[in-house]
């Protein structure tokens, strides 16, 4: 059976893994909102997850995991170039290498924190999604795209902010900084629930498509296509 082409797939895909990247790059620094300490990626991150309720929304969980999978490999990528640049030796009249270092040069933990949080956090996103909208057989699109990332959201953030900064920042501060995250990201959902409408609509006719995975291999591991058909 010929595998569907989508006109708009590889959009989609490059966006979610752009705004992975970036949010990895602008995550090490903490930043003041009133009485919130908040990592700068806090308003930029949530944007993968919505990203992702699209993709399995409209294509599946199938489609999704191939596209969570690209961009765990693309954040691997860009960690190890950036550790690398920052282990090279510095031209004598350059002064920024403390800096550059600082900023780009990302220490293992932070890496290990990213991925896993990343990897665990996205599928369990697409995850529970899916099985919401087969369950609910379609109906009420805001109550799996909210309650997935309640759920993603709350591992994603709880695995990474421990890991990247448990016993390096008071504990007190990590609890602050995990706890605002976390709100934030969810409220940031909520207020885009009405985009993220319009874009799975239009998606939705302009692909054809409206995947149920009725009988999807569920497997994170598994990159075979879908199984089943819509």
């Amino acid at each position: 059976m010929p595998i569907k082409s989508y006109r708009y797939l590889d959009i989609i895909t490059i966006a979610f893994v752009t705004v992975l990247l970036l949010s990895n790059i602008i995550a090490v620094k903490i930043v003041s909102l009133g009485a919130l300490a908040l990592p700068a990626a806090v308003f930029l991150f949530p944007l993968s997850y919505i990203f992702g309720d699209i993709l399995t929304e409209v294509y599946g969980y199938a489609k999704a995991r191939r596209v969570i999978w690209t961009g765990l490999a693309a954040n691997v990528f860009m960690a190890l170039v950036f550790m690398a640049a920052s282990a090279l030796p510095p031209a004598a009249p350059w002064p920024l290498q403390e800096a550059f270092a600082s900023i780009l040069g990302q220490t293992p933990r932070i890496v290990a924190a990213s991925v896993i949080a990343y990897w665990a956090g996205e599928f369990l996103n697409s995850y529970v999604l899916a099985k919401i909208k087969v369950k609910m057989q379609g109906r009420r699109l805001w109550i799996r795209t909210i309650g997935s990332t309640v759920v993603g959201e709350a591992i994603d953030t709880a695995l990474f902010i421990s890991l990247a900064f448990g016993g390096v920042l008071p504990g007190s501060l990590v609890i602050t900084i995990m706890i605002s995250s976390y709100l934030a990201k969810v409220a940031l959902e909520i207020i885009l629930t009405p985009a993220t409408y319009a874009v799975v609509r239009t998606l939705k006719r302009a692909e054809g498509e409206d995947y149920y995975d009725t009988a999807t291999n569920f497997n994170p591991f598994h990159l075979r296509d879908r199984s089943a058909a819509s």
